[in-house]
């Protein structure tokens, strides 16, 4: 089934890194990541952190959840928390100085819920597993990231491109464009 809006697609990338939340062992917790650094849990924090002080430009102020201690408990309660945001918008507009004014779903959709689609790819692999992000999604990713490229490199959140071999997968394409090696294993 293919999502159609901002809530739709929100639930279906939820659903997968909820089942990949739900899948790990407490042990599994502190496996590395392909993000320097970076643990599985580290992983889960980013995505239930930053986008609640994300929200704020919109006037939405959610309660803090602390992750260490139940990571796919924290998940979960921050999926329904942004899942209603999405259900009903209420016309909120989020202001945001580097991104401007854009509708609520809108912001939430562009930059949280492919933020949970890419590092879906992370966890799966912390975790031991082979994620697939859908070869004609990250083909259109990558065409539509690859004009900005600088951009993207000078604002810190993206690494150095890994080298792919010119036939590689398109997901092995984004993956390297993003500064992740897509052979990566814990």
């Amino acid at each position: 089934m293919t999502a159609t809006g901002p809530a739709q697609r929100h639930a279906q990338e939820a659903a997968r890194f909820t089942e990949l939340t739900e899948s790990a062992s407490a042990g599994d917790w502190t496996r590395p990541s392909p993000v320097a650094d970076w643990t599985a849990l580290d992983v889960v924090r980013h995505l239930v952190e930053w986008p609640r002080g994300f929200l704020r430009g919109a006037g939405i102020e959610l309660p803090a959840l602390t992750v260490d201690a139940d990571p796919a408990g924290a998940w979960k309660q921050h999926v329904a928390d942004i899942q209603a945001i999405l259900d009903d918008p209420a016309g909120r507009v989020l202001s945001n100085p580097h991104t401007g004014d854009r509708p609520v779903d809108e912001a939430i959709d562009q930059f949280y819920t492919n933020d949970v689609w890419m590092h879906s790819w992370d966890l799966a692999k912390a975790l031991g597993r082979e994620p697939d992000l859908g070869e004609e999604r990250c083909a259109a990713t990558l065409a539509g990231m690859q004009p900005m490229e600088s951009l993207l490199r000078e604002s810190g959140q993206f690494g150095p491109a890994v080298p792919v071999a010119d036939d590689a997968s398109a997901q092995d394409q984004l993956i390297g464009f993003l500064g992740r090696d897509p052979a990566w294993r814990p």
